[in-house]
């Protein structure tokens, strides 16, 4: 069922060499794009996996690639503003409400797993809350000056001063508690 599904989101395309019928074991007439070319999917590395036949007392081994689907909900839509060392001291420290600084990195996957909850909280507390996100590969300085030693962490400032700051990929209702005594 799962090589059905896999063939029938194959996109046709005319560069040799792009075929995706080794799911199902048949030949097409026309090569096939694999899926990591369709944007919001990617492929992991092909290795061996069984897959039933026909039969389901048989198995038979087939070489394909495991499809991960990345698509997020509405709140993944949500996009938290950059910070930099060149805006930090007037979006920051600056700021006349409490601000919410995620301090992440592109390669980090907890940074993107709370990312969408940061997101969502930022559309929640909207006029109560700034929310900044700070790349801390490109902003290294910043991210010395605070102490982070892990990411993702996410710091709440009142006033220009460090309050609080909550470390690691947390439920939203840690990130809400931590919040509320703020805003």
């Amino acid at each position: 069922m799962a090589a059905t599904i896999l063939e029938s989101l194959a996109i046709p395309c005319s560069r040799p060499g792009l075929s995706t019928t080794a799911t199902s074991g048949r030949s097409a007439a026309a090569p096939l794009a694999t899926l990591s070319q369709f944007k919001g999917l990617r492929a992991s590395p092909s290795r061996q996996i069984a897959a039933s036949a026909r039969s389901t007392a048989r198995s038979r081994f087939v070489r394909r690639r495991d499809v991960v689907c990345e698509v997020q909900g509405q709140e993944a839509a949500i996009s938290v503003p950059d910070v930099t060392k060149s805006t930090w001291q007037s979006m920051v420290l600056e700021s006349d409400l409490p601000v919410l600084v995620e301090f992440w990195a592109s390669w980090c996957g907890p940074c993107r797993m709370i990312d969408p909850v940061v997101g969502k909280l930022s559309k929640e507390y909207e006029g109560k809350l700034r929310f900044y996100k700070l790349n801390t590969d490109e902003n290294p300085d910043i991210a010395t000056q605070y102490g982070i030693r892990s990411i993702p962490t996410m710091i709440i400032f009142k006033n220009g001063e460090k309050k609080d700051a909550v470390i690691g990929a947390v439920p939203e209702s840690t990130l809400v508690s931590c919040i509320d005594k703020f805003v």
